[in-house]
């Protein structure tokens, strides 16, 4: 029997940027006995650009969490690298939650000494900072670099490759030659379409991280593993009443 997994994007999507966000996982990355689902979240399109951005993010990713678990699916993998509503659901719900931050710079970890993400715009830091405080990972960190380009929900990099990618090898070799990393981490999964281009052109490993997140969810799902109950306890009483509509 197959096993379902819900990839949540942090925000709404169209039929024009569905295509793109599920091209980050290509078809010889989906296993037969998995059945995939992408899905956006929330009414409120929004760019992470801000704290107050964060909350409305958390909010959406919780209430599309709550209802996979609902619809029978068996894992839950947000695909942003803010983890927006991890600890969340985690504490939440009884089924696998995984998120790329956590994913991928742990895999950095176990393949290099320092990693570096590598991102688009300055005001995505906050997102790094809180994350890798709280997983405990700042003497990991080799530096946050970015390329000072505004993002594009709806495109992503599409159309933009000839000029971004460029930039974003030119702060990947800075971050390997004056940070010290020795691994690449994406900053974001809206990014993934400079992945293979990276990794053909740098020295060291490039991580895709909405890639490995999923990866990470068969995994889990294969080996019968979920999140520690004593680590995320579930709440006393049920408030869903405040996240679904």
């Amino acid at each position: 029997m197959s096993k379902r997994i819900k990839m949540i994007f942090p925000v709404p999507m169209s039929e024009a940027t569905r295509p793109l966000v599920e091209s980050q996982l290509p078809p010889e990355l989906v296993r037969a006995d998995i059945d995939v689902s992408f899905v956006g979240a929330g009414q409120v399109m929004t760019l992470a650009d801000s704290y107050y951005d964060m909350a409305i993010m958390e909010m959406a990713v919780i209430e599309a969490g709550i209802k996979a678990e609902q619809e029978g699916y068996d894992a839950v993998c947000i695909n942003t690298v803010s983890d927006s509503g991890l600890a969340a659901l985690r504490s939440r719900l009884s089924i696998p939650v995984l998120a790329p931050g956590i994913a991928a710079f742990h895999t950095a970890c176990m393949l290099g000494q320092k990693f570096s993400i590598l991102t688009m715009w300055p005001r995505w830091y906050p997102l790094y900072r809180k994350t890798i405080k709280e997983y405990g990972l700042e003497s990991r960190l080799a530096s946050v670099r970015s390329i000072d380009v505004r993002p594009d929900t709806e495109a992503l990099l599409q159309g933009k490759e000839e000029v971004v990618f460029a930039k974003l090898l030119e702060q990947a070799k800075r971050a390997i030659e004056e940070d010290g990393a020795d691994v690449i981490v994406l900053g974001s999964t809206t990014m993934h379409q400079s992945h293979a281009y990276l990794a053909a052109n740098l020295p060291v490993p490039v991580l895709n991280p909405g890639v490995i997140a999923y990866k990470q969810c068969e995994v889990l799902l294969d080996l019968g593993l979920c999140h520690s109950k004593v680590a995320f306890p579930s709440p006393e009483q049920n408030k869903d009443e405040a996240f679904i509509r």
